[in-house]
């Protein structure tokens, strides 16, 4: 069956009735995708992809959960699982204030590090790769402390600088002074220049509090598999850059190093996130979690499974990146393992049907399957992922349930 839907801009209309509700007894159909970046939200994505499969089956029950890999979209996901979204004032990359926010519910907060201190928040777009920090992160967090939560859950992808997650520590209370006593500026170049660090003023709620970092990388904070070898060129940082953000970060271990008696730069994670990861671990007590695991958990992914009879994930590019802890690899186990067939949708696929079999999704469909023009596919994505919808309910749904009617 195929058909031209009436053109519109499903982004206009990200409201699907179903992604506010609990699955029925049985029979769903769960659409569990991640953004399809520069395009659609991942709310936005769930709700083209209910539009066109109730176009071939009307009666349909669709539940529709939004999912993020812990970088970008990681509030979305957890404002979409009933959260709420908590306001908060804080320094961007360069220290510009921005508005940010987290997500909180009961006494969980979900912090984004990439929407105070990533690189969509620096100025103009340009990058500093030198002076970039984390501080606004930590600023958050903290107002979620202050709050009353006890379980933190950090996304960390995306970030904008190199700062060994100083910038972090210092919003919760540490200070790092220079040899003259000054205390030094933000930026992973002005670690160079730390001489000591005092940790006694350490947010006391950190004491009691769950730290959960969602973490997709095992790089260490230092050498050529470290946070400024590694990611720093994506930041804008040049090869000399690069050998001066390594130094710092590296002096700055030392001195986390001699103020608590434990050096973590090796651990894996530890540079993650221009080195965030090493400051969560080293000074906030946290521990590091796959990115797709921890907010499966907080959107209550493995509830929705019951019932359903086919789970639809996806984002915009399947590639070999998706395979490496991206959320439709981890949407997919976590359906395999529930025995429910699992197909994708994407803006383009890069991996062949025998990728796409390891991983457990038995198909995928790109819109550039019908239409070529990458730009349109883009500018137009809600429509065309209703098309794929069709097609989706065409091949997994209307033959199926044909048979059961016999």
């Amino acid at each position: 069956m195929t058909s031209v839907p009436v053109a519109r801009n499903v982004a206009a209309q990200p409201t699907d009735q179903s992604s506010t509700r609990p699955p029925a007894p049985g029979g769903h159909v769960l659409i569990a995708s991640d953004k399809f970046k520069g395009s659609l939200t991942a709310a936005e994505v769930g709700a083209a992809v209910g539009a066109g499969l109730r176009r071939v089956v009307p009666d349909l029950d669709v539940v529709v959960v939004p999912v993020a890999d812990g970088g970008d979209g990681t509030l979305a996901a957890a404002f979409a699982a009933g959260y709420s979204r908590i306001p908060v004032a804080a320094a961007g990359p360069t220290g510009e204030p921005v508005d940010t926010c987290y997500a909180r519910l009961g006494d969980v907060a979900v912090v984004e590090l990439a929407d105070v201190s990533g690189l969509s928040q620096l100025p103009g777009g340009r990058l500093a790769p030198l002076t970039a920090g984390s501080r606004g992160t930590g600023e958050v967090i903290a107002a979620a402390l202050d709050a009353g939560c006890r379980r933190i859950v950090v996304g960390i992808g995306g970030s904008a600088g190199t700062d060994g997650g100083a910038g972090m520590a210092r919003a919760l209370g540490a200070r790092l002074y220079a040899a003259d006593g000054t205390e030094i500026v933000d930026g992973g170049a002005a670690l160079a220049g730390l001489d000591r660090i005092d940790l006694t003023g350490l947010h006391p709620r950190l004491v009691d509090a769950e730290i959960v970092v969602a973490c997709d990388v095992d790089n260490p904070l230092t050498g050529p598999k470290g946070a400024a070898a590694v990611y720093g060129p994506q930041k804008g940082a040049g090869p000399a850059d690069v050998e001066q953000l390594d130094a710092a970060v590296g002096h700055w271990a030392d001195a986390v190093a001699a103020a608590t008696g434990a050096d973590l730069r090796d651990s894996p994670g530890a540079g993650a996130a221009g080195g965030v990861g090493f400051a969560a671990l080293a000074l906030l007590g946290a521990t590091l979690r796959p990115g797709i695991d921890l907010i499966l958990d907080l959107v209550d992914f493995h509830d929705q499974l019951v019932g359903a009879t086919l789970v639809i994930t996806g984002e915009g590019s399947l590639d070999e990146q998706t395979l490496h802890g991206k959320a439709p690899a981890g949407v997919s186990s976590a359906a395999v393992a529930a025995g429910i067939p699992v197909v994708a949708v994407c803006g383009r696929n890069l991996l062949s049907d025998g990728q796409l079999r390891a991983s457990g999704i038995v198909a995928a469909y790109s819109l550039l399957e019908i239409e070529p023009d990458p730009a349109r596919c883009m500018a137009d994505a809600g429509r065309l992922l209703e098309r794929l919808a069709e097609t989706i309910a065409a091949d997994q749904l209307a033959a199926s349930r044909r048979v059961g009617q016999r």
